[in-house]
C-alpha cells in the first residue's frame, strides 16, 4: 500500500524548499511583494512536485536498472498513481495561479508546466535538457514578478537559470560519474552566478543611490548614522549570502573535480539543490528586501538536514 512517505519521497517533497525563493525573488525584483506571493509560491510548489512525479513516471524503466530503489521500481508507487498525481498538482498548481494571479500569472504558469512536461517526456535525455530545465526556473521566478515590472525581474531570473543549468549537467552523471572537465566548467558556472547575484543591477543601484542621497538631506545625528549603517548593511548583505552559496555548492562540485564518482556528483547536485535558497536569497536582498532575503537563505540549512532523511535528487 503507498503511503504518504512513499509519495514524499516520489514529489521529492524537501526538495521544494527550494522553489518558494523564485517567487520571492522575482516579486522583490519586480516590486512586486504583496499578499499574493505566499500564494504564488505554493502554486510554484505543486507544479514542482509534479514534475518530480513526472520524472519518474518517464524513467520507470530505466530507473528499473538504475535506481531500483525509488518508489515507482521497488512497486511502492504505482505507475499510474504517479502520472495521475503528476497531472493533479499541475492541474492544481495552474489553478491557484490562476485564482490568485489572474491572467498575468496564467500567462506564465501554463508555459512554465508546459516546459515543466516537456522536460520529462521529451528534453531530459537531450543536449537541450539542461537549458529547458534552466528555462523552468527563469519562469518560476517571473511567475513571481507576475504582478509587477517583469523587466526589473529577468536578471534574477536569468542568474537562477544559469544555476540550474549548473545543477542539471551534473545530475546527467548521477548514476555513471563525470570526467574532471563537466564539474570544472561547472565550478566555473557558480562562480559567474554568485559574482551575479552579489553585484546590484544598475536601475538597483541608482535607486539606492538616489534613497542615500535623500537620506542624508533630511535625517540628523544619530538617525542619520543608523540609516547609513543600515544602508551599508543592505549594500553588503547580497554579496554574503551569494558567498555562503558559492562556498557550500563550489566545495562540493571542487570535490568532483577530485574525484568525479557518481557518489561525488550525487552529492554536488544535492549541493546545488538544497544550497539555491541562499542564492535566492541573496537575489532578494538586492531587490530591496534584505530581512526576507535571509528568511529565504535560511531554508538552505533546512533542506541539507532534510535531505538526508529523503534525497532530493
Amino acid at each position: 500500500m503507498t503511503t504518504l512517505a512513499d509519495l514524499a519521497e516520489l514529489v521529492r517533497a524537501p526538495a521544494a524548499l527550494s522553489v518558494p525563493g523564485d517567487v520571492i525573488a522575482g516579486a522583490a525584483a519586480a516590486g512586486a511583494l504583496s499578499p499574493r506571493t505566499p500564494a504564488l509560491a505554493g502554486a510554484s510548489v505543486l507544479l514542482y512536485w509534479a514534475g518530480m512525479a513526472a520524472n519518474d513516471w518517464a524513467d520507470r524503466r530505466l530507473d528499473a536498472e538504475e535506481r531500483p530503489e525509488r518508489p515507482i521500481p521497488s512497486g511502492r508507487v504505482t505507475p499510474a498513481a504517479a502520472v495521475g498525481l503528476a497531472a493533479g498538482l499541475t492541474a492544481a498548481g495552474v489553478g491557484l495561479a490562476a485564482a490568485v494571479g489572474g491572467r498575468r500569472a496564467v500567462a506564465l504558469a501554463v508555459p512554465l508546466a508546459a516546459t515543466i512536461w516537456g522536460y520529462d517526456l521529451l528534453a531530459k535525455n537531450t543536449a537541450a535538457g539542461p537549458a529547458v530545465m534552466a528555462a523552468c526556473r527563469g519562469l518560476d521566478v517571473l511567475l513571481g514578478a507576475s504582478g509587477g515590472r517583469m523587466t526589473r525581474a529577468l536578471p534574477a531570473a536569468a542568474t537562477v537559470a544559469a544555476h540550474t543549468w549548473t545543477v542539471t549537467a551534473l545530475s546527467r552523471r548521477e548514476v555513471t560519474g563525470a570526467d574532471a572537465t563537466l564539474p570544472m566548467r561547472t565550478l566555473a558556472g557558480t562562480a559567474l552566478v554568485a559574482a551575479s547575484a552579489a553585484v546590484a543591477v544598475p536601475g538597483a543601484r541608482r535607486a539606492a543611490l538616489q534613497t542615500a542621497h535623500q537620506t542624508a538631506a533630511v535625517d540628523q545625528g544619530g538617525v542619520r548614522a543608523g540609516r547609513s549603517r543600515s544602508a551599508t548593511i543592505a549594500a553588503v548583505l547580497p554579496a554574503v549570502l551569494a558567498g555562503w552559496y558559492a562556498a557550500r555548492y563550489g566545495a562540493a562540485q571542487a570535490e568532483v573535480v577530485r574525484d568525479p564518482s557518481a557518489g561525488r556528483v550525487r552529492a554536488a547536485v544535492g549541493a546545488g539543490i538544497t544550497g539555491l535558497p541562499a542564492l535566492q536569497g541573496a537575489l532578494t536582498a538586492r531587490g530591496g528586501s534584505g530581512l526576507l532575503g535571509v528568511a529565504v537563505a535560511a531554508a538552505a540549512p533546512l533542506g541539507r538536514r532534510l535531505a538526508r532523511k529523503v534525497s532530493p535528487t
